[in-house]
């Protein structure tokens, strides 16, 4: 078995950022055939390195802006890095952004079969755990209803109790679930733990500090796209937290 299921090696991500307005999609095609459209450079990560070891449970820290969400999506494989490689050994379940997989227009009933095939799950699987699906997620009044008319919340709970329906390798958790109530956010962190007993790799994002505390046993800190600190959850939280408090003064 491979030490670390998770290695970020010295990542970079770049975005080009549109130096000037341009107002609709014709100009932005002339201005780009003309080479006049310009770009300004920012770096979302500067060579961030991390490693996570199978069952271990990071929490990723810092203030709005600072690369946490560009790093799980990195992480997820949904952007590509500009410098610097990432292997992860095992699949991958990510809850980054709320209603991703989700079509408004489909029922909350279709959206969990097309949620499954998204995450790589036959349809035979997906009836076999459609109620379990439903129970977690409290929605079995509205299992017809189009889900571009859920709330937020209902949305986030459909989307856990899919993407953790199983014990996937890694699961990925950004801010999603503070649009939750008090009570499921309680149900999720009690799965959440349930998982890592079982072996499930957890990267998780809030700026609840305390949450990240009671959940994870590492933590990475990360501000401007770049490293500050990581190791032990309550060493780096806590230095993390007294900065803020020096600010505040």
């Amino acid at each position: 078995m491979e030490e670390y299921i998770i290695e970020v090696d010295h990542v970079t991500i770049r975005f080009n950022l549109a130096s000037e307005k341009v107002d609709n999609l014709k100009e932005y095609a002339i201005k780009m055939v003309k080479k006049q459209l310009m770009f300004q450079e920012f770096l979302a990560l500067q060579d961030v390195s991390l490693k996570v070891k199978r069952g271990e449970a990071w929490g990723l820290i810092g203030v709005n802006g600072s690369g946490k969400s560009t790093l799980l999506k990195a992480i997820s494989g949904i952007l590509q890095p500009y410098k610097g490689t990432i292997t992860v050994f095992g699949e991958i379940a990510p809850l980054i952004e709320l209603g991703a997989g989700f079509d408004g227009n489909l029922t909350a009933r279709e959206n969990i079969f097309l949620n499954g095939t998204v995450l790589g799950h036959s349809r035979k699987f997906m009836q076999e755990h459609f109620d379990e699906i439903v129970d977690f997620a409290e929605i079995k009044d509205f299992l017809d209803s189009p889900i571009k008319n859920f709330s937020s919340g209902m949305k986030a709970r459909l989307g856990f109790a899919v993407a953790t329906m199983v014990n996937p390798d890694v699961l990925i958790v950004d801010e999603v679930l503070s649009v939750g109530d008090f009570l499921f956010q309680k149900k999720c962190q009690s799965r959440m733990e349930e998982m890592l007993k079982n072996g499930t790799t957890l990267l998780y994002v809030s700026h609840n500090i305390n949450s990240v505390q009671s959940i994870c046993d590492h933590a990475v800190w990360l501000n401007k796209g770049q490293v500050v600190e990581s190791g032990a959850v309550e060493t780096v939280c806590n230095n993390y937290m007294n900065l803020q408090k020096e600010r505040r003064k």
